[in-house]
């Protein structure tokens, strides 16, 4: 089964949990699934510029990316995140190789909007890169940097380069592991399969706001470029990939209908 894993930049920022998911992705590899991962890296991203003086801005829950912001980008994102995450699964077992939608035209993108710098927003993915890698035994490890065909660089919703990905990849099952137990009901439950249909309620009636809002919003745009199901689940639980693949209703599961 092709798969798209994406991982919060939280899960990763300790050693603990990064090296325990790569166990996990290592061992999905080794049970025959073609798997690709794409990963966030926020939360290091606004310790990094903090370090440095920079103040971190947001407008709409998108970063104000200047080019010093931008360079940070790189140097975060795909950098230090990313090969961290490439090492631990190395190590894990698997053969990773870290790359961003830079390379091979991975994931182009346009300037989303001049007053967010440079911002991306997805036009294209260009899936050969990851089917090369995966077809041969490699784990793609996507940071969330795009370009395009000037040679412009960006920083990209890392939501939204999971769901660019999964769609071009082909994925049966993108998985948003995520530090929330899934998606909440207007009781604070967790609802363990929502529709389209379901999904946009939640969002209507103003029970999906902020975080999980652009969340659901990613995956109803995962379902209607082709993806069978989308699953967010807390990427603290033991097993989770496990878990998930082998049939259990962890997290939130979400089908077109």
């Amino acid at each position: 089964m092709k798969l798209l894993i994406k991982l919060g930049g939280t899960l990763l920022d300790a050693v603990d949990s990064r090296d325990r998911l790569a166990c996990q992705i290592a061992a999905v590899r080794s049970a025959g699934h073609e798997i690709a991962v794409v990963h966030g890296g926020g939360k290091q991203m606004t310790r990094y510029l903090a370090e440095r003086g920079v103040p971190s801005t947001f407008v709409g829950g998108l970063r104000v990316t200047t080019p010093e912001t931008l360079d940070a980008v790189l140097k975060v994102f795909a950098g230090s995140v990313n090969h961290e995450l490439v090492a631990a699964i190395n190590r894990a077992g698997a053969l990773a190789v870290g790359i961003s939608g830079i390379d091979s035209f991975l994931v182009e993108a346009e300037q989303m909007d001049p007053a967010l710098g440079a911002v991306g927003r997805v036009t294209k993915s260009n899936p050969v890169l990851l089917h090369l890698l995966t077809a041969n035994g490699y784990v793609p490890v996507v940071a969330c940097v795009a370009g395009d065909r000037q040679g412009h660089v960006y920083n990209v919703n890392a939501d939204q380069m999971a769901v660019a990905c999964a769609a071009a990849f082909g994925a049966r099952q993108l998985i948003f592991l995520t530090d929330v137990e899934g998606v909440l009901d207007g009781s604070k439950q967790v609802r363990p399969l929502l529709t389209a249909a379901a999904s946009r309620r939640l969002i209507a009636e103003g029970i999906a706001t902020g975080g999980m809002q652009a969340k659901l919003n990613a995956a109803l745009s995962a379902l209607a470029d082709g993806v069978e199901q989308v699953r967010i689940a807390p990427g603290a639980a033991t097993g989770v990939l496990e878990r998930i693949l082998g049939g259990e209703e962890l997290g939130t599961r979400m089908v077109t209908a």
